[in-house]
């Protein structure tokens, strides 16, 4: 089990890492970060409004499933968001440089730092 910096510091480890966070997504609040070269503060809180609106379409939709993760590309970047399964309201945010990085790996990755992390 590991505590926030612990996680977040092994989320950079991943090939392609540029910065990560752990985020309250009823408030847009970052609880813990690594890394630089996305303001995650902001990122977060936009990002925040995403995930709360994804929760909204399943609820309103009436699926009855867990949401894994968001995965948003962009032209040299990869952002990954994984709600976390533990603790209701919290998600996982990682940036990846798309050229350096392995997107399967590397969800791999977050889903086994989300199992052990501890809030």
């Amino acid at each position: 089990m590991a505590n926030i910096k612990e996680s977040l510091a092994e989320l950079m480890t991943i090939d392609g890492s540029k910065c990560c966070s752990l985020v309250d997504y009823t408030s847009g609040m970052v609880l813990g970060e690594d890394g630089s070269g996305v303001d995650m503060e902001l990122a977060a809180a936009g990002n925040s409004e995403v995930v709360k609106s994804k929760m909204k379409t399943m609820d309103s939709l009436g699926l009855n499933t867990e949401l894994e993760d968001i995965m948003i590309t962009l032209g040299d970047q990869f952002h990954i968001m994984r709600p976390m399964a533990t603790q209701k309201g919290l998600f996982i945010y990682l940036v990846l440089d798309k050229a350096k990085s392995n997107l399967a790996l590397a969800r791999r990755k977050v889903l086994n730092v989300e199992e052990s992390m501890t809030v």
